[in-house]
Order: structure tokens, then C-alpha cells, then sequence
């Protein structure tokens, strides 16, 4: 178990003065079976932003704010107490489902969110094939880790190569990019496999021999679940399971679904953004 106080600021300042702007984060974890949060904020500046709180299509937690006054710089601070606690359990045969059950109509039906490509995950014709000779004689469980293996060897991690609209096939041809293009791709080669596979958004404390009550710079970061009968995390980033040092907060098909802030304004004149994520071990 692992407990992490997670300070996360973004703001924006803009160019010339924002007359009114209509604005939805997603800043702030999930509760699930693997972590929970404890305590929770989230505020903004202006001050007298209308604020109110949903659940989205995927369980996402969503603050939805109105700033209707004119303003030069917006700025969100969510702070965040969370538990993690996560175990890799080496899966018996008989937890895994075969290729059958993976195709039978009922949960084909139940999991069609995370069977269908998008415009981001779509990997293309040379990925898809590759994948495909990874997969033979190998059962679902299987394959997919042959996946994350063969990705670790085909594409590098690369900051400033791609942009928040790179999609899976064009990432693939650079063999390079950050987290949410390895993200995509794996899920792209997942589901065109037929194993369902879902974008996660969240937040890596990135040193684990931090000591109690260090504060470290955090990262914003994304990574891939997949069904084989049960959900299993993977970071394709660091090649590794997710561990206690991973805190969830959005699960979507793609990074669409889960942008930690997006929104639509009046005025501004282009905008510089600026973002701190600070976590502290405190457990």
C-alpha cells in the first residue's frame, strides 16, 4: 500500500484578454479496487468560475466550470490524497479466456467500447499483421505481453517527436513518441487482436527510493489495461506492470476521452500553458 498527496496545477496564460470561456478537467482520481481517494480538491481562478461535478460516460469524475468574466490568466489547482494499493497476480490458466471467449457474441457485446479502433488507436496494415504472427499459439494472455515486448524493442521514448493529435499509425511509422503514443499503439495492436484494451490517463511518482514526506516533480502520464478475463495494467513507457506508483484518473477509448482540460473560449489570442504536478509520499 502506498499513500500519495498529488498537487497538480495547470494554467493558462492568454494573450490577450478571455471574455468568457466553458471549460470541463479531469484532475482528480478514480476510486476503484485498486486505489482510494481520501481526500480531494479542486479550485480555480477566477474565483467566480460556476463550478459543478459529473460522472462521464466512462466513470471519470468531470469539474465542469463558466468563468463569465473577463480574465487574462486561468488557473486550476487540484490536490489530491490517494491510497494505492495494487498487486500483479500471475494469472492460473484457467482465469484466462481463450480466443473463443473473447469472440462469443455476449462479450464482444459487453466490451464493444474497447473492440473498436478510433481515429487515435487505429495502428494501420503493417502493425496489425505483425501482431497477428506475435499472437499465434499463444492464448490471449499471452499475446498481449508478446505485445508490450515487441513494442519495448520497436519504438523509443521521445519527447517533443509527436503532438496531442499524432495518431497510432503515424507514431508507429516515426517509431518514436511519449507516453500517450505508446499508449496508442498497444492498444491499437490489442484490439486488432480482439482482446478489448482502454486508455488510462493519470500520474507516475517516478522515484520510488523517495522517502516519506519528499516531494518530487511528478508526471502526467497515460498507459494501457487490457481484458483476458480479468483487467491487467501495463506501462508500455517503462515496459513494466502498473504499480503503487501509478495513481488512476480517467479511462477512455483514446486520449480524447480523457484530456485533463478542454474547453472553448472568447477572445484570448492564443494562449501558453504552464503545468506542475508535485507528489508526495506520505505512507
Amino acid at each position: 500500500m502506498t499513500r500519495l498527496r498529488i498537487e497538480h496545477r495547470t494554467g493558462y496564460d492568454y494573450l490577450r484578454r478571455v471574455s468568457l470561456s466553458y471549460n470541463e478537467a479531469r484532475m482528480t482520481p478514480l476510486t476503484d479496487p485498486h486505489q482510494v481517494v481520501l481526500e480531494s480538491t479542486l479550485k480555480v481562478n477566477p474565483s467566480s468560475a460556476a463550478i459543478s461535478s459529473y460522472r462521464d460516460y466512462w466513470g471519470t469524475r468531470v469539474t465542469s466550470f463558466d468563468v463569465h468574466v473577463p480574465h487574462e490568466h486561468l488557473e486550476l489547482t487540484a490536490i489530491t490524497t490517494v491510497e494505492v494499493s495494487r498487486t500483479e497476480r500471475v494469472p492460473g490458466e484457467d482465469d484466462i479466456l481463450n480466443w473463443q471467449d473473447l469472440a462469443s457474441d455476449s462479450l464482444t457485446s459487453e466490451f464493444s467500447d474497447w473492440l473498436s479502433q478510433t481515429a487515435l488507436s487505429e495502428p494501420g496494415e503493417e502493425v496489425r499483421a505483425l501482431v497477428a504472427d506475435l499472437a499465434q499459439e499463444r492464448n490471449p494472455h499471452e499475446a498481449a505481453r508478446a505485445v508490450f515486448s515487441w513494442l519495448r524493442t520497436e519504438m523509443d521514448y521521445v519527447q517533443g517527436a509527436t503532438g496531442v493529435q499524432t495518431n497510432a499509425q503515424d507514431a508507429w511509422t516515426e517509431r518514436k513518441g511519449v507516453c500517450q503514443d505508446l499508449a496508442h499503439v498497444a492498444i491499437g495492436a490489442l484490439r486488432s487482436l480482439g482482446i478489448p484494451a482502454r486508455y488510462i490517463s493519470g500520474y507516475l511518482h517516478p522515484r520510488r527510493s523517495a522517502g516519506i514526506g519528499e516531494t518530487v516533480a511528478g508526471q502526467s502520464h497515460a498507459w494501457v489495461e487490457w481484458y483476458d478475463g480479468e483487467w491487467r495494467g501495463w506501462d508500455p513507457t517503462n515496459s513494466g506492470p502498473v504499480s503503487d506508483f501509478h495513481v488512476s484518473v480517467a479511462r477512455g477509448r483514446d486520449y480524447r476521452d480523457v484530456s485533463p482540460l478542454k474547453g472553448i473560449l472568447s477572445g484570448g489570442g492564443g494562449s501558453t500553458l504552464n503545468v506542475t504536478v508535485a507528489i508526495t509520499r506520505v505512507a
